[in-house]
């Protein structure tokens, strides 16, 4: 018997960790002004989406305290079933929040999805790392660096 599956060599998979860490970032024409990462294992759901939109408006009156002198609040996101949910748009109601409606794809009406998203990717693409703390840390190193 030639040679058989006894004399080949074996080769080890290096096996991927699959974490995943996701962050909610606000920005506007100035730059960002709010990002928080979602806790591990804790679901995108219409409370936590209510508990990140009070800290944000904290954040928008603290970095753009033009906006708190004339009460303007604008939002733009997506139409996400926690984004439209009944909850959400009773908090946005109450707190008078203008909606601005989710363009169409396009690089000049959608730029989270054109230049933000992209942008950030492509510098944390292929990097390891070992903990979270470090994916985050070098996530909101490579989001300060967006011009």
């Amino acid at each position: 018997m030639g040679k058989g599956l006894l004399d080949q060599k074996k080769k080890a998979r290096i096996s991927r960790l699959k974490t995943k860490v996701m962050q909610v970032v606000f920005f506007d024409l100035k730059g960002i002004f709010h990002h928080e990462f979602v806790q591990r294992g804790q679901m995108v759901n219409t409370q936590l989406y209510q508990e990140v939109l009070a800290r944000l408006w904290d954040a928008v009156f603290r970095k753009r305290p033009e906006f708190s002198e004339n009460h303007t609040r604008m939002l733009q996101h997506e139409n996400a079933p926690t984004h439209a949910s009944l909850l959400i748009r009773s908090y946005l109601a109450k707190h008078q929040t203008l909606l601005e409606p989710h363009p169409p794809y396009s690089p000049d009406l959608a730029p989270a999805d054109f230049f933000l998203f992209p942008k950030f990717k492509t510098t944390l693409k292929g990097r390891r790392f070992q903990t979270i703390e470090e994916i985050q840390e070098n996530a909101i190193r490579e989001l300060r660096s967006i011009t």
